[in-house]
């Protein structure tokens, strides 16, 4: 009994550690799901596992001949339930997908706390420093590797002064900015001429350069240069 306590104290007490380092990543990039939220997920895989770990205590008196048991439904059952939890934490906002990190990170918590529940506590510290790891040092690689951002450009004016087609990819095209999937719409009473198109580039300062230029023109009513991101 002493055993099982002891053994139990330690598998939570690792999954609170892991959760814990793998959480505060998280909230130092300020995101909702930090450390409270990346310990409670890997605390209670690892207490769900405890139930498959000491299941033959439960079935004392009952013939072992009778009862079929595979140690993976739990498992299947916890990592079921954190797909709702990843979902809830994605959020679209136009072009902009966020959350899709936090996601993956509340699911290979969820997978250090199964590990650690059932005592291969090796895997667990090993994918706890692989999982700190992606997400500190990898953040950094990302900014320092050449890539394309992408982004939503909408141009709104006067129906009658409005800039062709030609124009505004002309205008985009200066900036060191491509454009793709044009769409054109007539807004209020067909009193002004929408443009939407998808960019990209290159360099991300090249989206605020467009905006001022679009800033600069007197039959320019409204735009938006939205940047995509994580």
């Amino acid at each position: 009994m002493e055993s099982e306590l002891f053994t139990t104290s330690l598998r939570l007490l690792l999954a609170i550690l892991a959760g814990g380092a793998i959480g505060l990543e998280r909230t130092y990039h300020g995101r909702p799901a930090g450390f409270r939220t990346h310990t409670l997920v890997c605390v209670s895989s690892a207490v769900l596992m405890q139930f498959t770990v000491y299941q033959w205590a439960l079935l004392d008196g009952i013939p072992l001949d009778t009862v079929r048991i595979d140690p993976t439904r739990m498992a299947q059952g916890i990592m079921t339930g954190i797909g709702f939890l990843g979902a809830g934490v994605i959020v679209k906002e136009g072009p902009t997908i966020r959350g899709l990190t936090t996601a993956a990170s509340i699911w290979i918590t969820a997978s250090v706390g199964i590990v650690l529940g059932m005592g291969l506590y090796f895997a667990g510290l090993v994918t706890t420093v692989v999982a700190c790891g992606v997400l500190s040092l990898f953040r950094w690689l990302e900014q320092i590797t050449p890539s394309l951002h992408y982004g939503r450009l909408m141009v709104r004016q006067p129906r009658n002064e409005h800039m062709s087609l030609d124009e505004l990819k002309q205008m985009v095209d200066s900036h060191g900015i491509e454009w793709f999937a044009p769409m054109f719409r007539l807004e209020q009473d067909g009193r002004y001429y929408t443009h939407e198109m998808n960019v990209r580039t290159r360099d991300p300062d090249n989206f605020q350069l467009l905006a001022e230029a679009l800033n600069a023109r007197q039959n320019v009513i409204e735009f938006l240069v939205q940047p995509a991101g994580d």
